[in-house]
């Protein structure tokens, strides 16, 4: 497919049409590839991204707290929602990447998928401003925005093993640092949880060493609960 016909899908995709379509390949253009980069977008789209998600939870809950509504963004604009809204996008196939991003599968890392669609938002904010990409956000996430409800608890994964294995009785999981991969901001992190109640730890990899030992506590948790269904 032609160069400009794949970038008529993407925008047809996004719901928007670009006035100057290198606004677009900007926001697509991972720092590997070169020096006009998207990080300065991204970093914009980020918070116009915040802004927004924040705006419509304050009016969709009028009474749930501040730490609720604060769950409930994070749970909207985690990097693995963010990368997922990516992908139903089609935007990993219009990345731009330097030879080694594109050799290591750049295109389908949670933390380049994230960033490109935060600098799509910002790019699209700069272009067309606050109303249109506050309407695109919502028609992005309608279906999450529409799903969320204020009567149940959201919890990370971490916070809902501990509260399992206290329940049982049990000590606290320990999480530790197994090995770190990549350079730079492209570092990625394994980690393991072990829990008396498991025989083997878990193992997790993940972008941070936060999200790796969330990806770890979720596993334990999930083998955890069908172990005690089994029993």
């Amino acid at each position: 497919m032609p160069a400009q016909d794949k970038i008529e899908q993407l925008q047809a995709q996004l719901g928007y049409v670009f006035t100057d379509v290198n606004h677009l390949r900007r926001a697509l253009t991972h720092r590997s590839a070169a020096g006009l980069h998207n990080e300065r977008l991204e970093f914009l789209g980020d918070a116009v991204l915040e802004l927004v998600v924040t705006h419509r939870l304050y009016h969709q809950f009028p009474g749930v707290d501040e730490g609720r509504l604060s769950r409930f963004r994070a749970q909207l604009v985690r990097k693995e929602s963010l990368a997922g809204k990516a992908r139903e996008l089609g935007v990993g196939r219009h990345l731009i990447l330097g030879p080694g991003e594109r050799q290591s599968g750049g295109w389908e890392r949670d933390s380049i998928l994230a960033d490109s669609l935060e600098a799509i938002l910002g790019a699209i904010y700069l272009e067309a401003g606050l109303q249109t990409v506050t309407g695109l956000i919502e028609d992005w996430f309608e279906n999450q925005l529409d799903s969320l409800d204020a009567r149940r608890v959201v919890k990370d994964s971490k916070t809902a093993l501990q509260e399992f294995l206290q329940a049982e009785g049990m000590p606290l999981p320990s999480y530790a640092l197994l090995k770190t991969t990549g350079l730079g901001h492209q570092q990625r992190f394994t980690v393991t949880c072990t829990c008396k109640l498991l025989v083997t730890p878990a193992v997790a990899e993940g972008d941070s060493i936060k999200q790796a030992e969330q990806k770890a506590a979720e596993t334990c948790l999930a083998q955890l609960h069908r172990e005690k269904s089994d029993g």
